[in-house]
């Protein structure tokens, strides 16, 4: 069901990556419950902390992201509109061996 919430900006602006100045490079787009450190899962649909060793959590396209934003707020949301979900640039720390959130936890609500 389309509603409101999924209009084009539901989940933040669209961005290209490369375009953003960033403090440290981002190597794919997260899906952050707002308020936490936890990202959308790509293999189990399930938000998990940043440590999580199970989280896969970058997406290669802000597309691919807000699809999946969206099918998680269908799911999940009786209220679509009053979902906490951004698409947030990330990246995935080899050396320490877990995902990374580029601007930090962000506020519940933007």
């Amino acid at each position: 069901m389309f509603c409101e919430a999924h209009a084009a900006d539901a989940f933040g602006d669209p961005f290209a990556l490369d375009n953003l100045p960033l403090p440290r490079p981002a190597t794919g787009y997260a899906v952050q419950m707002l308020g936490s450190d936890c990202l959308l899962d790509r293999r189990s649909g399930a938000f998990l902390p940043v440590r999580s060793p199970r989280l896969s959590g970058l997406f290669v396209s802000f597309a691919a992201a807000r699809e999946a934003a969206q099918s998680w707020v269908e799911q999940h949301c009786q209220a679509p509109a009053e979902h906490r979900l951004s698409i947030v640039p990330a990246a995935f720390d080899d050396i320490l061996e877990r995902h990374v959130l580029i601007y930090g936890v962000l506020e519940e609500h933007p």
